[in-house]
């Protein structure tokens, strides 16, 4: 029997054992969660690197520097009629038109998302951001040409119908295209206060690295906002073929957001009071959530004017900038799947689903915005999210975008990744003219419909493409003729390589101002 000193010896030999297998142990666990953490990180990242070539994939005009190898310049007489060049500027999805309102959507968010994640693009060896940049730049040069003196702006070149009737590539287009523009006598303010909002956010991504160019988008920004402010009515009105592709629902959520950006850029005073004046009682419709989309700003607006509140930077004394801030959280508090006010518009596996035509848009929109709120709550040190009577932190808003996030990279019902060119599987019919059709096809309007019902897998890889994705029950059918599913869109990729940009990096704060 031992001795009651070498018991005592024994068990603390126990306890210095257990407590080393404990250390271990935690250790062990500590290490797996970083690494997968880190895991986490590298997948995001890689799927940024590759949603960022879509931009490239959806270029007209003169493409130096082509990375695209099956893509070549397109577009080169456009603007030609008015003496103005409009070769530039994006296809905003599988057709050979340029849309200026989803157009300008497209450059809003990707300069939002440049000027809240530009590090992040950069970090872990991604080197993304001068990528970003020029693609942005691509836009926003033909934005500003397409506003060639006050109160006129060219909004859509070809005829979409037309475009419509025809598989071709865009290099094979040789017939004139048509220009449509608003104007005094038919306004658009929606898509004169879009415009005016991309190029008020795109002069502050460009103010440290070209502050004459950065100067003359702002100009611009702000006549155009008072072209729309003056001039109201909506440009698809004004421009009726519009109707079918692209239709307006309203203007005052676009006035509200051009203001909003307008401020950011200028801290002008006037700007403030608009978005918190008249304007908003008419347009704000607090206390009413809603779907951020190329269509409806006011989601946007909400966030972004929030931001205004976390950090200070004016008195509320008034309460109107809190009533934003208040829709906002509305807004986050219906996209937490644990909220007692979640919405029901999800699929049985959490995605956010709104609508059967490009489903996705709205997944990765609502993420891209919980991101930020997130951020803003996080760097702020306003860590807590009430829900009626329910408390969810800033990671609460995180671990959502990174759900929907992951379900569009592969993790869904299908194991299919929704975005073109990343992991073992994603969709290859996917409904665009230039991938699907070989690059050295010639081929004329009619003829090149044997390259849409071929039953071959694109001969083209539209890498980064974002498609419209599944149907409500979750099912999602990969046919070139699909479009209501397999069709991309540009404004699609800037609010997916916002989101991504957010969870590339483990970082969650923000800059407390804008440059």
């Amino acid at each position: 029997m031992a001795s009651q000193k070498s018991c005592c010896i024994c068990f603390a030999a126990m306890l210095v054992t257990a407590g080393l297998t404990v250390g271990i142990y935690f250790a062990v666990e500590a290490f797996k969660a970083i690494k997968s953490t880190g895991f986490a990180e590298k997948k995001y990242g890689d799927a940024l690197k590759v949603a960022m070539q879509f931009f490239d994939v959806q270029k007209s005009g003169k493409l130096a520097n082509n990375k695209i190898k099956w893509r070549g310049d397109s577009g080169l007489k456009d603007g030609n009629d008015a003496n103005i060049d409009l070769s530039q500027g994006m296809y905003d999805a599988g057709d050979a038109v340029k849309f200026g309102f989803p157009m300008a959507f497209t450059a809003t968010v990707l300069s939002w998302s440049i000027l809240e994640r530009g590090s992040r693009m950069n970090a872990n060896g991604m080197d993304l951001l001068k990528q970003a940049q020029d693609s942005l730049k691509w836009i926003t040069d033909f934005l500003v040409n397409s506003y060639p003196s006050k109160n006129t702006l060219y909004v859509q070149v070809g005829n979409a119908d037309k475009d419509h009737k025809c598989w071709q590539r865009p290099e094979s287009i040789t017939d004139k295209k048509p220009l449509s523009q608003v104007n005094t006598t038919s306004p658009g303010s929606d898509v004169a206060a879009e415009t005016a909002a991309a190029l008020a956010a795109a002069s502050m991504v460009f103010k440290k690295s070209d502050s004459i160019y950065s100067a003359k988008l702002l100009k611009y920004a702000k006549e155009l906002f008072a072209f729309a402010d003056k001039y109201k009515g909506t440009y698809s009105t004004s421009v009726p073929q519009a109707q079918t592709y692209y239709n307006s629902t309203g203007y005052g959520d676009e006035l509200l957001w051009a203001s909003s950006w307008l401020y950011c850029a200028t801290k002008g005073k006037n700007y403030l009071q608009y978005v918190t004046g008249q304007t908003a009682t008419d347009y704000a419709n607090w206390g009413n959530p809603s779907w951020f989309s190329w269509d409806n700003k006011l989601a946007g607006t909400q966030v972004l004017l929030s931001r205004v509140l976390f950090f200070g930077e004016e008195d509320d004394s008034d309460g109107q900038l809190q009533m934003y801030k208040q829709t906002a959280e509305t807004v986050m508090c219906g996209l937490l799947p644990n909220s007692p006010t979640a919405t029901d518009s999800r699929t049985e596996s959490g995605l956010i689903w709104v609508s059967e035509w490009n489903a996705l848009q709205h997944s990765v929109a609502s993420a891209f915005l919980a991101t930020l709120y997130g951020d803003y709550m996080e760097t702020s040190d306003n860590k807590e999210l009430k829900c009626e009577g329910k408390t969810f932190k800033p990671q609460d808003l995180r671990d959502f975008a990174k759900q929907q996030a992951d379900y569009v990279l592969g993790d869904n019902p299908n194991s299919m990744s929704y975005v073109v060119g990343y992991g073992s599987k994603f969709p290859k019919y996917v409904h665009h003219r230039g991938a699907s059709i070989p690059a050295d096809a010639k081929t004329g309007c009619k003829d090149g419909f044997k390259w849409l019902e071929s039953t071959q897998p694109n001969p083209n890889e539209a890498t980064g493409a974002l498609v419209g994705g599944p149907f409500l029950n979750e099912t999602y059918v990969d046919a070139r003729n699909n479009s209501l599913q397999g069709e991309p869109t540009t404004y699609n990729s800037a609010l997916l390589v916002g989101l991504l940009s957010s969870l590339a990096t483990s970082s969650q704060s923000v800059d407390k101002s804008f440059p």
